[in-house]
């Protein structure tokens, strides 16, 4: 059986024994797995469960992450281009300053996902679900409306006048 850490290893340095490995146990879990800072270039982790990764400063290019379980995964400030994240679980992954773009999130479940300062141009969440309920900000680059649900509205919210009834709320109880 195969540690976590000798996954990320055979990932970063033979990857043709882990697609062996993969081959054989398509539903692989290599959760909490470190692979900040790496460079990853047309491998295929379909299926695997990186539950709290992290791909922080990461190059991405041609991954294929289709059917993984990528829930808490930290992609802050990587670069990723032309992945595939279809029917993943994305849920509370951070996206924060990462450059996403030409990547696919078909059926892919965005539920709380950070992509607070991302640049995700030209990629498709069209299909995506539960889109509305990340957080984003003003400095978040969106694709055209034709790569987004029909019903998403990607104009940033911040409303003031819902903080100020909280502070007055917080001051009364003092």
């Amino acid at each position: 059986m195969q540690t976590s850490e000798n996954m990320v290893e055979m990932i970063l340095n033979d990857y043709d024994s882990f697609s062996e490995l993969h081959s054989n146990n398509p539903d692989l879990d290599i959760s909490e797995g470190d692979f900040s800072h790496c460079n990853l270039d047309s491998v295929s982790l379909s299926n695997v469960d990186f539950t709290g990764s992290t791909f922080q400063e990461a190059n991405l290019s041609n991954v294929d992450f289709t059917d993984c379980d990528l829930t808490s995964v930290d992609f802050s400030r990587a670069n990723i281009s032309e992945c595939n994240f279809s029917g993943s679980i994305l849920n509370g992954t951070v996206f924060s300053y990462a450059s996403v773009n030409f990547c696919n999130f078909s059926d892919a479940d965005m539920a709380g996902c950070n992509l607070a300062e991302a640049d995700l141009s030209d990629s498709d969440f069209s299909t995506s679900e539960n889109l509305d309920s990340c957080r984003f900000d003003e400095s978040t680059v969106w694709p055209d409306s034709d790569k987004l649900p029909e019903d998403f509205d990607c104009t940033y919210n911040y409303d003031l006048s819902s903080l100020r009834e909280d502070e007055e709320n917080t001051s009364e109880v003092y």
